[in-house]
């Protein structure tokens, strides 16, 4: 590609023809600042809305100030970024932005990590420049059960309708109204609960203020905790243990594994398990499933089924395909079930005393827990699903630091798991645990050679074929929606070759999920936690699913064998035709 030299505050830079002015700008650390401006580069997605004007910039020889996001590099370009005339342009934006947004941060759920809040903090705007406007007012959306929608606190930055539409291509979110009541909110302004939102929570990632945040059970959750003829226990996703550190100063991609459970532990939780052992138990049942469908050579490619919200985004716009996903819950439900079930019973317990919490990297794990399939006799598998980001409120709140806390081990025996269940977390981890156990059923060798590194990586669309005792099998390993959807056209097309299929809503798989710590942009975090996620599987000594003693014990002492009645009735569900707009 060619490059261009440019001047910045009379510094020179050589840059790629295809940057922008703000891209020339980083690279010199001159910081301008942005709240529409997305860093998409990696998705290869062209983010040029320009829609905030907030980083503007003088540019000579031109007579208005120019967008620096949107505005292509040119040879001898000489740009200021800090002027009189550009400070003035940014405070007159930011004054016009809060004329029109509450003044209510203290009990906000974004205070201290607002996008706006701190280039208001910046600026030293301190009240409003504009008084006597008519704020606008729009009603709260919480009928998702997930996603909490407040358009009140929505500065038009469309950076949720990008995210939406190009990345996900979900298709819920559009600009809506004009002028001052301006919003990005479905069309004819439906609550989410009615349209196709499959509540990936990449919108809530990317808003900069309150306007879109997860749903909090925070309340909920102390509440049972501190309810005495309630049995609370907690199952902690793999993704958390190498992403909630970085909100207490801790390096991303830092393993946090025993000091996780030795603070949810001092919260007061009656026992802290692993989501590991129910992705342990997924494989078992999943592995299972993809080898009778080869065998039979029936409704294939199997897809995995442990994201929901590419179940939901398949629900919506590929009903037609319903039949090819495995049937296996995931991982949070099939915990759940095992919970109020098995685990019930070895403590003398009824489902309904006890209460399962979920600690989750994804938003549509919410969602999930309340689907009212997964509540037989009215009592859910999942009682409340918070947040990476939730709980590290809550240890804050209970003056916990991840710091000081000393290395804990799980509870047995559903806190028990193997290094084939730490690597769900990333893009491609479900298929490789997969693999690893379905070799050694299919051909009653041992693996010893356990990485299949050619299903790893960040690349949104990766194909790979395993040779397993003599048999080629296809597989292609998907995350983020919209590279979904192109393998989901190729199979409805008949043009798929593939045995199987993994998906994942969020690119890079659960690490980068939207209720991780927010990343704004930075794509090097995402690699951090996944390089972690492998890291933590290459220590463990048990490194394939059905190596795991304690779900042995399980199959043998209440499930019987993989697929069989008891597994179906517990840890198999069905998939439902859904219509939103």
């Amino acid at each position: 590609m060619a490059q261009v030299t440019l001047t910045i505050n009379d510094r020179k830079v050589t840059v790629d023809e295809k940057s922008t002015v703000l891209d020339a700008a980083r690279q010199l650390n001159v910081k301008i600042p942005t709240l529409c401006h997305l860093n998409l580069h990696d998705l290869k997605i062209n983010h040029t809305n320009a829609s905030c004007r907030i980083c503007m910039v003088e540019i000579d020889g031109r007579r208005n100030l120019a967008p620096s996001c949107a505005t292509p590099v040119v040879e001898g370009m000489v740009i200021r970024t800090h002027t009189k005339r550009v400070l003035k342009s940014r405070r007159k934006v930011l004054e016009l932005l809060v004329s029109d947004h509450p003044f209510d941060c203290l009990n906000c759920y974004k205070s201290t990590d607002c996008e706006l809040q701190t280039l208001v903090n910046e600026f030293g705007i301190n009240k409003n420049t504009y008084e006597g406007f008519a704020m606008s007012q729009y009603p709260v959306d919480e009928s998702s059960k997930a996603i909490r929608r407040d358009l009140t606190k929505c500065i038009m930055c469309r950076r949720c309708e990008t995210v939406c539409n190009n990345v996900q291509t979900v298709g819920v979110l559009t600009g809506y109204k004009r002028g001052f009541e301006a919003v990005v909110a479905p069309a004819e302004m439906k609550g989410i609960v009615d349209t196709k939102c499959t509540y990936c929570g990449q919108c809530v990632a990317v808003c900069p203020t309150a306007a879109l945040t997860g749903i909090s059970y925070i309340q909920d959750v102390w509440n049972a905790i501190f309810d005495d003829k309630k049995t609370v226990i907690v199952q902690t996703a793999p993704a958390i243990r190498v992403a909630i550190g970085e909100e207490f100063g801790m390096q991303p991609g830092e393993i946090v594994t025993g000091k996780l459970v030795a603070g949810l532990r001092r919260m007061g939780f009656d026992s802290v398990f692993d989501t590991n052992f129910g992705a342990d138990l997924t494989i078992m049942e999943e592995s299972a499933e993809l080898i009778e469908r080869v065998v039979k050579n029936k409704d294939l490619p199997i897809l995995t089924s442990c994201c929901p919200g590419w179940i939901n985004f398949l629900e919506y716009q590929f009903p037609d395909l319903l039949n090819i996903p495995s049937t296996c819950k995931s991982p949070q439900q099939m915990f759940g079930a095992i919970a109020k079930s098995y685990y019930a019973e070895k403590i003398g317990k009824k489902p309904e005393e006890i209460v399962v919490v979920s600690i989750m990297p994804c938003i549509a794990k919410k969602y999930e827990a309340s689907r009212p399939e997964f509540a037989p006799n009215n009592v859910p598998d999942v009682d409340f699903a918070l947040t990476t980001r939730e709980l590290a409120k809550m240890f804050k709140e209970a003056g916990l630091d991840l710091n000081d806390l000393p290395e804990e081990q799980f509870d047995s025996p559903l806190g028990e798991s193997t290094g084939a269940a730490d690597i769900f977390a990333s893009s491609g981890g479900v298929l490789e645990a997969a693999l690893r156990t379905a070799y050694e059923k299919m051909t009653g060798k041992k693996l010893d050679k356990v990485d299949f590194v050619s299903v790893r990586g960040m690349e949104g669309v990766k194909e790979v074929t395993i040779d397993i005792g003599g048999t080629p099998l296809n597989f292609a390993i998907t995350s983020g929606l919209g590279n979904a959807r192109i393998v989901l056209e190729k199979i409805r097309s008949g043009e798929s070759k593939y045995h199987g299929i993994e998906i994942m809503a969020c690119p890079g798989g659960c690490i980068n999920g939207g209720g991780q710590p927010f990343i704004h942009g930075d794509s090097s975090i995402i690699e951090k936690r996944m390089n972690a996620i492998y890291k933590e599987d290459s220590g463990k000594k048990l490194r394939k699913s059905h190596d795991n003693p304690s779900i042995q014990k399980l199959y043998k002492e209440y499930l019987g064998e993989p697929l069989g009645h008891k597994s179906h009735e517990l840890l198999h569900t069905e998939y439902y035709k859904k219509h939103g707009s």
